[in-house]
């Protein structure tokens, strides 16, 4: 068997951007992937990473450098179409296509395009007809056409396929667990500033104005085909915020008319280590299992810090199409041969508030944080000399089976090195790091925190894996896990948000929770409390008993469901689990 842990484990770019007042801020992104399979095969191309990634097995990802492509250009696009490989990506201008038989030899035949787009899709029918999706606004909607094979010029004009509505759609509402980010007051004061900006065009005046107003993006259109009928993916409400979710409409044919499915939003990752499930693409493996890969929020360093998850999805029987994002973060078994989608997790989550020393930490970035289930926060070494550690004891002995190992960025300020030249990609000057940043560390296990066993060294590799995943399928006898680190990118200082840690009890799994209390707030919320045992809970909603695809992993015992579809019925169940396993509550109407 083979597992992978998201957020998957690549080697993010570090990006350099440079703000209008000058400053610079540099962090890791890589998002709304396109992922596809080409001759047996899987290809990710993903946004600001001037290349392309590569794996014979979803588990294992080599990259892959790009030369001669607009690759600063956001969300690439790639799509098999017979023999080739098409590319195209975002630009403000007039948008070229690129094609290839062969990616590694990069010899792409341009065509030249007639019209600009954003968040581009190329999708091609089973009869061999080519159609274009695209858009990213917060004004305008998604948009399609058809396009004629021989030179990528359209075919009749643009249709106008799908528009936000907010007041309907629940998960389509800005802000983090769809709250509005800013207050009727604060939108007031900001509308005036922006009145009075005399270097903004009246189009960049008006996105800013819808921005101010909370209103949300849709964007990243994705075309699926299945038994007939056409899935037309999407991503909203925004990156930055812990909802990032992809939402589906269908139709009988790729031009539509499109409507609402009724599981929405099909992807959604709201809550766990690392949130956010949007803008990203679906495809089928060489052994029939259908995988959606979306991006991910950090969003400290930059609102587009972001990273990138893969997870099972598919259809029922009923033609609704899901993602099984339940436990998103925590260690996903991938086989040769067909896999259940809603398979459990075979180890469970060990490390959650247990206690953490280091050799030494900074000020609000103390050890625990590594233990907290949140990407956000993070340890942080008072020096950069080789050597700092960090060690999580878990209470006990226990048979580990997996560590997932998260380096984190704070605050990154860098000399530039010489003939550093920003590209200006009219809303901001950007610089990609491509040069290579080595990752080094050491993990170790121990049973009486005095012997010390090695259970991976990486003190010798030139790998930069800022989310590295160790696994031992047999497992391996310990209570104290230490992480020592020699170097990371730039000489910075040890930096970990998340030392994770997952394996087996021998105790029992947690009993069903209690005292629930499910009310609506308004047409779109759920407010959701009780009373448990459990190390923490899941809890499944949908529209029906038997599709409660939905989930938002939490600590706590309670809740607010957000995301709903006004006047839906809704049904749920709070899923409780500890370092023994889980057990599934008693599904409720709402």
């Amino acid at each position: 068997m083979k597992y992978f842990c998201n957020p998957i484990n690549i080697s993010y770019k570090y990006q350099f951007v440079k703000r209008a007042d000058g400053k610079i801020s540099v962090f890791r992104e890589a998002a709304d992937p396109s992922m596809i399979m080409f001759k047996g095969r899987y290809y990710i191309f993903p946004s600001m990473t001037c290349g392309f990634l590569y794996s014979d097995d979803l588990v294992e990802w080599k990259f892959h450098s790009l030369k001669g492509l607009p690759t600063y250009d956001y969300a690439p696009d790639v799509t098999v179409v017979g023999d080739y490989i098409y590319f195209c990506a975002s630009s403000r201008n007039n948008c070229n296509f690129y094609r290839t038989k062969d990616l590694f030899k990069g010899d792409f035949e341009e065509i030249k395009g007639t019209f600009p787009f954003w968040d581009p899709n190329l999708f091609v029918d089973g009869d061999g007809r080519l159609y274009l999706y695209w858009g990213s606004s917060n004004l305008l909607p998604i948009y399609g056409v058809e396009l004629n094979p021989a030179d990528m010029t359209p075919i009749g004009e643009k249709k106008e396929l799908i528009f936000w509505n907010d007041k309907e759609i629940g998960y389509e509402r800005s802000g983090e667990n769809h709250i509005p980010p800013r207050s009727p007051e604060q939108i007031v004061e900001m509308l005036k500033s922006l009145e009075q900006a005399n270097d903004m065009s009246e189009e960049m005046k008006s996105m800013a104005r819808a921005y101010i107003m909370n209103l949300p993006y849709i964007e990243g259109a994705w075309m699926t085909k299945h038994n007939g009928k056409y899935y037309l993916q999407y991503a909203t409400p925004g990156a930055q915020y812990n909802v990032y979710a992809g939402g589906v409409y269908v139709g009988e044919s790729p031009l539509g008319p499109f409507k609402l499915a009724n599981n929405n939003p099909f992807s959604y990752k709201p809550g766990g280590f690392i949130p956010g499930a949007g803008h990203g693409s679906t495809m089928v493996d060489k052994y029939g299992n259908v995988w959606h890969v979306a991006t991910m929020r950090i969003s400290i360093n930059h609102q587009f810090e972001r990273r990138i998850g893969i997870w099972p999805a598919g259809w029922d029987s009923d033609g609704e199409m899901f993602c099984n994002q339940r436990f998103g973060d925590w260690p996903i078994k991938v086989e040769e041969g067909k896999i259940d989608p809603w398979a459990k997790p075979e180890w469970m989550l060990l490390s959650y508030g247990k206690p953490a020393r280091a050799s030494s930490y900074v000020e609000r970035r103390m050890p625990s944080n590594v233990t907290d289930e949140n990407v956000q926060t993070f340890w942080k070494a008072a020096s950069n000399k080789p050597g700092e550690w960090i060690e999580v004891d878990l209470g006990r002995e226990y048979d580990v089976h997996a560590v997932q190992i998260n380096f984190a960025d704070d605050g990154l300020s860098l000399p530039l090195s010489e003939g550093v030249e920003f590209k200006d990609l009219g809303y901001e000057k950007r610089w990609i790091d491509e040069t290579h940043q080595p990752t080094r560390w050491k993990l170790e296990g121990s049973t009486d925190g005095i012997n010390y066993f090695i259970i991976e060294d990486k003190s010798e590799v030139d790998s930069d894996l800022p989310h590295d995943f160790v696994v031992r399928e047999n497992g391996v006898k310990a209570r104290y896990i230490r992480l020592t680190v020699f170097s990371l990118p730039y000489g910075q200082p040890a930096c970990v948000s998340g030392l994770r840690v997952f394996g087996l009890g021998d105790g029992k799994a947690p009993s069903k929770p209690t005292n629930i209390i499910a009310r609506r707030v308004g047409d779109l919320d759920i407010d959701v409390s009780w009373k448990g045992e459990g190390t923490g809970y899941v809890v499944v909603w949908g529209y029906a008993p038997d599709k409660l695809y939905h989930s938002y992993q939490v600590f706590g015992e309670s809740v607010r469901i957000g995301g709903l579809i006004k006047g839906q019925e809704t049904y749920l169940r709070i899923d409780s689990f500890n370092e023994n396993g889980i057990t599934e509550g008693d599904i409720i109407k709402v």
